[in-house]
């Protein structure tokens, strides 16, 4: 069950003093490194990225009058530990006018417990709720290199284009939690691994209940890379546990014609630089017995290749198959 924390109306001031400012930053696995600066510093000068930064929410409110782009702390009831995903919502704060943070308007305060056994990377989608219960915004935090047993403390802030006119927030959800160990998280970008590749999962398309997404790797090394075939795929639930009845195609057409994926495979020499794609295709319809959900797939891009988890959230229904195409050159790339 996802977890809700309702506002009450009561609403105080809150006056915020730290130890550190500006560069002291949450280390993976919760740990904390020096700032550059030590001196306490009032909540109206600091934005919900700052909080996160400091791997801090703001503290307890105290007595008496909000100042002028203070937070303002929103009563949450009293929770108990982690949930089932080692997540707890901690605090909600609303950012008044004449706030530099006034974009924001609203964040909350998390905790993420690792509860697993090896280092991980979470993506958690939070739900910010008017008072009626409807929708206001989601919103996505990752959180990178968790130790085992280590808890981080993690600020999310509403997105600039929701606070624009938002209406009054008073509560917050957590909509979904997704993990991957850390060393085979997916990356577009950033540090090259140690693979030489890039691998990650785009946004995909949905229509009329066929899903199309595609997957990219990027020769990041120095290094040729070679392709030849279709990747290897592993789906795995929501536990992370393997999702077995499925059958993995080699083409799309079988899912669908416009799929996109039904090509001949062929040797590839991906210069640096340089990128291939592929394409996954299946169909959310359900019919008679139990729907597969799959959030997760290890992707070997090809034999003996380390894998990467990407997160495209399979909604197979009842279909029990899942197209993928070759892998291709991606024209659009440079090198």
């Amino acid at each position: 069950m996802p977890a809700v924390i309702r506002v009450l109306p009561a609403l105080a001031g809150a006056v915020l003093f730290l130890a550190a400012c500006g560069t002291e930053k949450a280390s993976p696995g919760g740990e904390r490194t020096e700032g550059a600066r030590k001196a306490p510093v009032s909540a109206e000068s600091l934005c919900p990225d700052d909080f996160a930064q400091f791997g801090a929410a703001p503290a307890s409110p105290a007595p008496g009058a909000t100042p002028s782009g203070t937070p303002r702390s929103l009563p949450v009831p009293s929770a108990g530990g982690p949930g089932e995903d080692g997540l707890k919502i901690t605090g909600l704060y609303a950012w008044g006018a004449g706030s530099e943070c006034a974009s924001a308007d609203y964040s909350a305060a998390f905790e993420l417990t690792n509860q697993g056994t090896e280092k991980a990377t979470y993506t958690v989608t939070f739900g910010f709720l008017s008072a009626s219960g409807g929708s206001v915004d989601n919103v996505e935090r990752t959180v990178e290199a968790v130790a085992p047993g280590a808890t981080v403390k993690d600020v999310v802030a509403m997105s600039a284009m929701a606070a624009a006119h938002p209406p009054e927030v008073t509560g917050v959800e957590v909509i979904k939690v997704r993990s991957v160990p850390t060393a085979e998280a997916s990356s577009a970008s950033g540090p090259c691994p140690a693979s030489g590749v890039h691998v990650y999962a785009d946004q995909g398309d949905a229509a009329m209940g066929l899903r199309v997404v595609g997957l990219h790797l990027v020769n990041c090394g120095s290094d040729t890379y070679q392709l030849n075939g279709y990747p290897g795929l592993e789906l795995l639930d929501e536990d992370h546990e393997k999702v077995d009845g499925v059958r993995i195609l080699h083409g799309t057409d079988a899912i669908s014609p416009a799929a996109g994926g039904d090509g001949s495979p062929r040797p590839l020499t991906l210069r640096p630089g340089q990128s291939a794609r592929t394409t996954l295709a299946w169909r959310n319809t359900t019919q008679a017995g139990d729907p597969v959900n799959a959030p997760y797939v290890r992707v070997r891009p090809k034999p003996g290749a380390a894998p990467v988890t990407v997160v495209p959230e399979l909604d197979l229904g009842t279909t029990g198959k899942l197209g993928v195409g070759p892998w291709e050159m991606d024209e659009s790339s440079s090198g």
